[in-house]
């Protein structure tokens, strides 16, 4: 484990050096009990982007908010915004009055801005995940910041409570790609290769484990019962359990903001959890200064296999034995039908499926090479006990292409080895 001054090192350096910048705005810095905006804690940010953007780095925006604005429009209480068509009709309009209001804003400083929503299929679909970088890429040659937020008005995805009771992500679930904002910034900076991902929200960032008054949010809250933890190199249980609880308002707590750090930190970027209410917060986190919580990079992954971890839905699951568990999360083998025990939801070839071990949790990703059905009628006429080890298969096949197991025996390559992303090893 590197010193505490070696990571703070480390936080400076990665920071004042980030380029490509993705910030995002949660709802209770953007709006405020009645849904208006808050001017004194959004043009004071807005400011700082348009010095970053002077200084030559380049700034998306990804904004909160839209909702609330409509529902303030309205006259809506915030009781009677509890149904999924309500609350799109409040986007609908909220969606305009957040671009006037950031337009004004920015052309103050001599700023153009463009707006972005996006549904659940630009990340899903790889072509339109692949297109997404070239757009943002030719508004930022513009010197145009790109405020992008999920189209609330036609998809679900986040304004809708995902598996509501039961097990989001379990067998027979589709799993959400975002969920909240604080997600779909992660995604962005993934998709976009940014350096830098920065959660602007009102707690002052990720606290360390300590005593907590009653009613408290959560050990990530911003309280005086703990104190802050500058720079985190590990997303640990540990920490994710400290992180558990919703937020009061908004749609994403300390947990979904812990979850679009790991997405940056496997993504090779640097991301930090602060307080956007806090007077230059943004000059001080890209200064390098102390400023919430820095979550910092670890080994990059290439674009596909970002993708195949974070950004594709999870379209089937299936699970496998102890023997196929050893060899995949070792990194040297393809999936083959003989190490798996059963599907658990179906998919088709092209589709990324979860991979389960024995004990149920999930343990890698991939991009199928044939359907479930073909993988069942396989495991039908080879009933256990079957050979788990695979050989790594060095074919360029097809679906239900065959290779040789550990014994010999020919079966079907399920899940490709360049195209298994591991969850945990």
């Amino acid at each position: 484990m590197p010193r505490k001054g070696s990571l703070e090192q480390e936080r400076t350096k990665k920071l004042k050096g980030a380029r490509r910048l993705v910030i995002k705005l949660g709802t209770r810095i953007v709006t405020g009990p009645e849904g208006g905006v808050t001017l004194d804690r959004v043009e004071p940010i807005v400011g700082s982007i348009a010095a970053l953007m002077k200084s030559g780095r380049s700034v998306i925006l990804v904004s909160s908010g839209a909702v609330g604005l409509g529902r303030a429009a309205l006259g809506l209480s915030a009781s009677r915004v509890g149904n999924l068509v309500t609350k799109q009709a409040c986007a609908a309009i909220g969606q305009g009055l957040l671009m006037d209001a950031y337009r004004g804003l920015f052309a103050r400083w001599g700023l153009r801005i463009a707006q972005v929503l996006l549904t659940e299929d630009d990340f899903t679909v790889w072509s339109r995940y692949s297109n997404l970088k070239g757009t943002i890429d030719k508004l930022l040659q513009f010197g145009v910041v790109p405020i992008i937020n999920e189209n609330d008005t036609v998809s679900t995805t986040e304004i809708a409570s995902i598996n509501p009771g039961g097990n989001p992500g379990g067998p027979g679930t589709r799993s959400a790609v975002f969920s909240d904002n604080d997600h779909l910034a992660a995604l962005v900076m993934s998709g976009l290769g940014a350096d830098a991902l920065l959660l602007l929200t009102d707690m002052n960032g990720f606290l360390r484990d300590g005593p907590r008054r009653p009613g408290a949010r959560s050990a990530g809250a911003a309280s005086a019962d703990g104190e802050i933890i500058p720079v985190i190199d590990r997303v640990t249980p540990h920490l994710r359990a400290l992180a558990a609880g919703p937020s009061p308002s908004g749609r994403g707590g300390m947990l979904t903001k812990l979850e679009a750090a790991e997405i940056a930190m496997h993504c090779g970027g640097t991301a930090v959890i602060a307080n956007g209410s806090q007077p230059g917060v943004v000059d001080q986190v890209f200064a390098g200064k102390p400023a919430g919580t820095a979550f910092l990079p670890l080994k990059r992954m290439q674009g596909k296999r970002r993708w195949i971890a974070f950004a594709a839905n999870v379209e089937g699951r299936i699970t496998v034995d102890a023997g196929a568990e050893k060899v995949l999360t070792a990194g040297k083998a393809s999936l083959l039908a003989s190490g798996i025990v059963r599907v658990e939801s179906h998919f088709a070839p092209n589709d990324v499926v979860g991979i389960l071990g024995p004990t149920g949790e999930e343990i890698a990703r991939g991009i199928a090479g044939c359907a479930s059905h073909e993988v069942e009628a396989w495991l039908s006429t080879n009933p256990a006990p079957r050979a788990t080890a695979a050989r790594p298969s060095r074919t360029k096949g097809v679906p239900l292409a065959r290779t040789q197991d550990a014994q010999g025996s020919r079966t079907p390559i399920v899940v490709r080895r360049d195209n298994i992303v591991l969850i945990r090893k």
